[in-house]
């Protein structure tokens, strides 16, 4: 298994992440994507995968709940950071998108961080990892200016409904995160995946240490509770537990070569 999104780096694990570790590669773990939120996190990012060769992958990124009024200031050390290291390690730009959930207080701020960061996509061929709430017109609309040149990527945490899976599937090379949305009692996910998403359009993903997957909703999320999303994706598609894994893992390989390659 790849879990795709996952912040290791995050103060949740400071105290444990060794043990973290060893429960993800015990559980079938062949890598795991570590995305940056903030000009802070590209630090913290980096170090942990530095710490983990070959298993741990680095995305750098402005989230946009942490878009405010320096932007431009904080997207260029980004950028610095990015391009000292991209040719090595980087997998991906990331986590970056627009999130009007909260407040739109920085809407316009958040639109043109995220087309900025979608350039240097484009720039340096390296895929996205996107983050997108109650903001999908805005999103779709970016995107499409530049989605014959887009290397692909991941709409990370999906938990649309079938008309807005089809509208992210119009991005070819882009695929849909799924994570422990998918087991919740009342999650409409099953049924919507199903009908409208191929599996070869899916990769797995924790969002770890937040959103962890029944039966350990409540608790802190980590990779090796990706498996309960393996499971509940095979009983969706009624499949076997080792066929999804393939196919999510080769999807995975498929948006990130350089996992492959390195790993």
């Amino acid at each position: 298994m790849i879990d795709t999104h996952c912040h290791l780096d995050g103060e949740e694990f400071k105290d444990d992440l060794e043990a973290v570790i060893a429960r993800a590669c015990e559980a079938g773990m062949k890598a795991i994507g570590v995305p940056g939120i903030d000009l802070k996190s590209c630090d913290s990012v980096m170090a942990l995968c530095e710490r983990y060769p070959g298993f741990c992958f680095p995305m750098l990124g402005l989230h946009p709940e942490e878009v405010r009024n320096d932007w431009r200031e904080v997207l260029a050390a980004i950028k610095q950071h990015i391009d000292i290291s991209h040719s090595s390690t980087i997998i991906a730009i990331g986590e970056i998108g627009l999130d009007f959930y909260w407040s739109r207080e920085f809407e316009e701020a958040q639109l043109q961080a995220f087309e900025e960061q979608v350039r240097w996509s484009v720039e340096m061929q390296l895929s996205l990892m996107i983050h997108c709430r109650k903001a999908q017109n805005e999103m779709v609309t970016i995107l499409k200016r530049y989605k014959d040149d887009l290397p692909g990527g991941v709409f990370h945490c999906f938990t649309g409904n079938a008309i807005e899976a089809q509208e992210l599937l119009q991005f070819e090379r882009f695929v849909l995160g799924i994570g422990g949305v998918l087991t919740f009692k009342k999650s409409k996910l099953p049924v919507t995946l199903k009908e409208v998403v191929p599996l070869e359009r899916i990769v797995l993903e924790t969002d770890a240490p937040y959103m962890a997957p029944v039966p350990m909703r409540g608790q802190r999320n980590e990779p090796a509770f990706v498996a309960y999303v393996l499971q509940k994706l095979a009983e969706t598609y009624g499949a076997d537990e080792e066929t999804v894994d393939a196919v999510t893992t080769a999807n995975v390989e498929r948006i990130f070569p350089s996992i492959v390659n390195k790993s």
